[in-house]
């Protein structure tokens, strides 16, 4: 089987998107005779790094970027999805000459993790894989009168985005074109269908590796006061830690031995602080700021509980990280997730108003700070959950599964 993978985010050691299509690769490789990879040529420096140290004989790597003159003006992520979008269009060129050459078996959009903007690669003859693809999560209307500003701003704007990217007929052809389209969430799900998708099957692109997993494991339950909560993340309106906030606030007139780290930097810093003032719990919560990576992780380590209140998030790789860690996740029943939390790992909070979502938050906060039985019992189903459902083994799995039915199908 030969099969060309297009992985514009795509780098090694790293999480997110770029996690996303690098541990691709390294499963397809592990299922195919042949794969071809095209990536941007700025990952080109880690991937042959890591290439040094684990060897990929049976893939082929293509680096492929835009002529100067054509992107000169994208400095960082300024432009970045017009960027993407024109990258797209030169990337089926390339990879159409490829496949004149290879002739490959399937054909995979992994990366980035977008329903609303095309992948060209459906045009070539071979079966189309698309996904899994992400985004078609919205934050429930009810919870627009808690954000700033800025956060109403931005989500107007995704709204936008969202509907003419969804009325872009290279989109809607990317859909119908897909011998299947996985999506990462049910909500995705439900638009990708509306684009004209026939086939469509929910696969999280969340997973963490197994030498991670064991590091993660290895954590000790935390022993003793105070009872700590952590939320980690860029510190926007979306992720809903200003709910959190109020939450905790509730927490701490029952339990005054409490305490809410925040591990993130973004815009709605100045609004959280500003909230536990008013709120009498700024003694009491703590800005980390960002932090690199492995301190981020000591302060997990050093917390009971995390809480990912975020209202629309299609991956939630804090909340597998946490769950390997043997963290209890208090998340609302949204996004991706909810596809990761049970009532074995910790509590999922509908979203029906924040003022509700607020008040369940808080429960469940009491109800793991008065418990330290019900923490150890969820923190241990949280490790079995990752280690059963969330490592890129696993993942690996359910990529030679799709594999095989589209071959089958196609």
């Amino acid at each position: 089987m030969k099969v060309l993978i297009s992985a514009y985010a795509c780098e090694p050691g790293k999480g997110s998107e770029p996690g996303v299509g690098w541990n691709w690769v390294r499963q397809s490789a592990r299922l195919a005779e042949e794969v071809w990879v095209i990536t941007r040529a700025n990952n080109r420096e880690a991937i042959e790094k890591a290439l040094a140290e684990e060897p990929l004989p049976n893939v082929r790597w293509v680096y492929f970027d835009l002529p100067r003159w054509a992107r000169f003006w994208k400095k960082g992520q300024r432009g970045v999805h017009l960027y993407y979008y024109l990258w797209q269009i030169g990337n089926y060129f390339l990879a159409r000459r490829l496949h004149r050459q290879v002739g490959f078996d399937l054909v995979h959009h992994v990366t980035f993790v977008n329903y609303w903007m095309p992948s060209f690669l459906a045009l070539l003859p071979s079966p189309f894989i698309w996904g899994p693809v992400g985004g078609g999560e919205s934050a429930p209307k009810a919870f627009y009168q808690t954000f700033s500003l800025r956060g109403k701003i931005y989500e107007t704007l995704r709204d936008l985005a969202r509907w003419l990217g969804e009325h872009d007929p290279f989109t809607r052809m990317t859909a119908r074109k897909s011998a299947l389209a996985l999506a990462t969430t049910e909500e995705t799900a439900q638009r990708l269908a509306k684009l004209g998708a026939r086939n469509v099957q929910v696969l999280s692109q969340v997973a963490l590796a197994s030498d991670e997993i064991a590091r993660l494991g290895a954590i000790p339950p935390r022993q003793g006061n105070p009872f700590r909560l952590v939320s980690m993340g860029n510190l926007l309106h979306l992720k809903g830690f200003h709910l959190g906030m109020e939450a905790f606030a509730r927490l701490v007139k029952e339990v005054p031995q409490s305490e809410y780290w925040l591990v993130g930097d973004g815009p709605e810093r100045k609004n959280l602080e500003r909230l536990a003032r008013r709120l009498g719990v700024a003694e009491k919560v703590k800005f980390w700021g960002a932090l690199r990576r492995h301190e981020a992780l000591q302060k997990l380590a050093e917390c009971d509980v995390l809480v990912h209140p975020s209202l629309h998030d299609s991956g939630g790789w804090v909340c597998v990280e946490a769950m390997a860690a043997g963290k209890p996740v208090i998340c609302l029943d949204l996004g991706g997730p909810a596809l990761q939390v049970t009532g074995e790992t910790g509590f999922k909070i509908p979203a029906r108003t924040p003022e509700q979502a607020v008040e369940e938050m808080a429960k469940a906060m009491r109800k793991l700070a008065e418990d330290p039985e019900l923490r150890r019992r969820m923190g241990e189903a949280a490790r079995k959950r990752v280690k059963e459902a969330f490592s890129w083994e696993r993942r690996g799995e359910e990529i030679q599964k799709v594999y095989k039915w589209v071959l089958k199908n196609a």
